[in-house]
């Protein structure tokens, strides 16, 4: 494992300006107190309309503190991938400016690191939020997406992780999908765990999260988990849903001849030649389906000069 010498803190911004002052105080005291490491604050602002920008320019002064102002708001996985592309530490931690996440726990984090974990995750145990609005729906996204990615965390929701540079580096981030990357990383063999964090309650502003975003979850863990499992082979997954659909098409269709045959029903007195014709015609789109998205997958990796596997060493070569 390669020594960690330097630290990036990405915090995304989004109408945070009472509590900029307060958290990068706190981030430079926890920074001070690992003089062995340099560290870099990293603030992407999405957007602000409430002063934030001005008071990161005053945050400015310590060369630390490096600041990426968006010119519209785009959102939280946006802004957080900006910072982490931005990063040039060996340890990258993002976190929220909310002051929810305590900077007391990043030596925590590299504690682990140190340890041989990749990529470590926060699990906000003592949650202090309102039960309906952030815990029902937090603990729901939690085991739709354990259950769905086979890697099992309390927390994916908790902004606050801690990542080897060269395991998040690479990995594109749309939607809500910051926080699968510990899924992802589990995928790409890295070593993952989860520590307990200081969760404190929100002090100054306004939350941003709701049950709504249960939902946005969901659909982009539909899209990873296809994106993962079935990208490099889509014919696998539209030429199986296909084929269900063909044999429930042709079964109900022999359904309706015995039923005509025996006398039982004439193929006007049931729906099922109707439902088989539809089965079937839905199973012939799902394969052109897979055929078109192998293509796509090939035009992909072809155009970009790219391969479906990383290398992780090479001896002698």
């Amino acid at each position: 494992m390669p020594e960690i010498k330097s630290v990036s803190v990405v915090i995304p911004v989004f109408n945070e300006v009472e509590n900029l002052p307060i958290l990068n105080d706190q981030l430079v005291a926890s920074a001070d107190g690992l003089p062995s490491l340099s560290f870099e604050f990293i603030y992407v602002d999405d957007g602000s309309k409430d002063g934030s920008v001005e008071a990161l320019r005053k945050l400015a002064s310590d060369p630390r503190v490096k600041i990426v102002v968006f010119n519209r708001n785009t959102g939280q996985t946006a802004a957080m991938s900006c910072g982490i592309k931005s990063a040039t530490g060996d340890v990258i931690i993002p976190m929220d400016a909310d002051l929810q996440n305590d900077p007391a726990d990043i030596p925590r984090f590299l504690e682990k690191i140190n340890e041989g974990y990749s990529c470590i995750s926060g699990w906000r145990k003592n949650r202090k939020d309102t039960l309906v609005l952030r815990k029902i729906p937090s603990w729901t996204a939690n085991s739709i997406i354990s259950w769905m990615t086979g890697v099992h965390l309390h927390d994916y929701g908790c902004s606050m992780k801690a990542y080897l540079r060269e395991i998040i580096q690479g990995v594109e981030l749309y939607g809500e999908m910051h926080r699968f990357i510990p899924a992802y990383a589990a995928w790409s063999g890295a070593k993952v765990t989860e520590i307990v964090v200081n969760h404190r309650p929100r002090v100054h502003g306004i939350s941003k999260y709701g049950i709504s975003r249960v939902f946005k979850v969901v659909l982009d863990l539909i899209v990873v988990k296809f994106l993962t499992k079935y990208f490099n082979k889509p014919m696998h997954f539209f030429g199986a849903a296909g084929f269900i659909s063909l044999f429930l098409g042709v079964l109900s269709e022999l359904i309706a001849i015995v039923y005509k045959i025996a006398g039982l029903k004439d193929f006007v007195q049931t729906p099922l030649p109707t439902i088989g014709a539809m089965f079937l015609i839905v199973g012939v789109q799902f394969i052109l389906f897979g055929l078109v998205a192998e293509v796509l997958m090939r035009t992909y990796y072809e155009s970009q000069g790219s391969t479906p596997f990383h290398i992780k060493e090479k001896i002698n070569l």
